[in-house]
């Protein structure tokens, strides 16, 4: 392989991103204000569409709404497949039918189909009236499964060719037939007599063949068939375990009906992992045009939940209200203990989270990992029992006390390991969210066993 040459003195820059330009941001606010649509303009059109989303994004929502009044042909269908939720929805309301319905036309039935999900049934309606009676078909298609399945997420184009063709075949065919092919595709799908696909072939793999060449002597047999029901998680799962660029859906007779493709399961992905990381803290997502009343109203039922607890918490600690008050040193030492405790359960329970979302953590190697976590809790209390013991003497000159903040603090965090890996595969079990209320309850148990073991101890041993 030959090496490639470049002159010293060129040298090639990243482009500055825009969306991270203060000054950017600043001036095209500026231009929106002026009601300046052709500055609006230059300043958008040489951005990439994910470039123009991100900035858009940067705006208040009466921005991004007379942006789009101003210029409305910078809301591409790209830019708006680029877009979040909250930022898409305020900018239709401001375009007409006619140029949503064109533009969402540009994109693959996949995006296409994204974007309409989210709209209100009189504008749903009234955009796909505008569609060509194949787009708005596919389109429908699509909206009648469920939501986060494959079915919604598959793209209804792509390459088919049966399996007695050669390559030189299915090359003159695609260049034959290239307004209707995909935008993207990386395999190129052999069917049999019934359409139903018995092999695959990257594009790598066909360009690089003789023309007289068989498909069928380059086909691979198909790693996996996804079914339009299947849920997006298992979907992204597949993904992951096989590598996969692209994959078919067929329906319950086995036909190809579309395909899914890895740009798309990236997003879920993203979304799933940002959805479990959200759900531990308590929170839904906050866009940048989120109001404080939409924030309050996300958070609020959650802080209450962890009002109960902390409730539930200080009732024990009322239990040894009289022990508190002899021996000061309790109330300052107790916070110690419950709260090595609560970080211990959330290392716990995030790696309990993300071994279960990953399928890593399963019925055959649950016991193990249970008996890891307790393992792990019980090696942690004692080397942070030796310190905090320590610490207890050097603070209180007082042999005893120390002794019993060690123990508890064991207890406590074998407590802890224990809880962030039981209260998730519980959830599971019981066919919840494992992200979704774990944090809650092993906060509540490591507060109050750890309440309860240093306190108790303390009385037993120090009164």
């Amino acid at each position: 392989m030959g090496e490639a040459a470049f002159d010293d003195d060129v040298l090639i820059d990243s482009p500055a991103r825009a969306d991270t330009d203060p000054e950017f941001v600043a001036n095209l606010r500026q231009a929106i204000a002026d009601a300046d649509g052709d500055l609006v303009r230059r300043m958008l059109v040489p951005l990439h569409e994910a470039d123009i989303a991100d900035v858009l994004e940067q705006l208040s929502a009466s921005q991004q709404g007379a942006l789009a009044e101003l210029a409305p042909d910078i809301i591409t269908g790209e830019v708006l497949a680029e877009l979040e939720p909250d930022s898409r929805e305020v900018v239709m309301e401001y375009l007409d039918t006619a140029h949503l319905a064109a533009a969402i036309q540009e994109l693959d039935s996949d995006d296409a189909t994204e974007v309409v999900e989210e709209m209100d049934d009189a504008t749903r309606a009234a955009v796909l009236a505008e569609f060509s009676d194949v787009d708005r078909e596919a389109v429908e298609q699509s909206l009648s499964f469920e939501d986060e399945t494959a079915g919604r997420l598959m793209q209804r184009e792509f390459v088919a060719a049966p399996e007695f063709w050669t390559v030189g075949h299915a090359l003159d065919h695609m260049r034959d037939a290239a307004d209707g092919l995909p935008d993207k595709f990386h395999d190129l799908f052999v069917i049999d007599t019934g359409f139903r696909p018995v092999g695959e072939i990257p594009v790598c793999r066909l360009l690089s063949a003789r023309r007289d060449v068989a498909l069928s002597d380059l086909m691979e047999a198909p790693r996996i068939l996804v079914a339009p029901e299947t849920d997006q998680e298992e979907v992204a799962y597949l993904f992951q375990k096989y590598h996969l660029v692209s994959a078919p859906v067929v329906d319950d007779a086995g036909r190809l009906t579309g395909m899914l493709t890895l740009d798309d399961i990236v997003h879920v992905i993203q979304d799933e992992n940002k959805e479990d990381l959200l759900a531990l803290a308590g929170v839904n997502e906050a866009g940048l045009a989120d109001t404080v009343y939409r924030s309050v109203r996300s958070r609020a039922p959650w802080l209450l939940v962890n009002l109960a607890t902390a409730v539930l918490a200080s009732g024990v600690i009322a239990l040894f209200e009289g022990a508190i008050s002899q021996i000061v040193a309790l109330a300052v030492l107790m916070p110690i203990v419950a709260s090595m405790g609560g970080n211990a359960g959330t290392q716990s329970l995030a790696v309990a989270v993300r071994s279960i979302a990953e399928r890593d953590l399963t019925a055959a190697n649950a016991v193990r990992v249970v008996w890891r976590e307790l393992a792990t809790g019980l090696v942690n209390g004692v080397i942070f029992a030796i310190v905090m013991g320590l610490v207890t003497v050097l603070w209180f000159q007082d042999w005893s006390l120390a002794a019993v903040i060690a123990i508890a603090m064991v207890l406590n965090l074998a407590c802890a390991g224990l809880s962030g890996i039981l209260i998730p595969l519980a959830m599971v079990r019981s066919g919840a969210d494992p992200a979704v209320a774990s944090s809650v309850f092993v906060t509540t148990v490591t507060d109050v066993v750890g309440f309860l073991a240093f306190l108790g101890l303390a009385t037993i041993v120090l009164l």
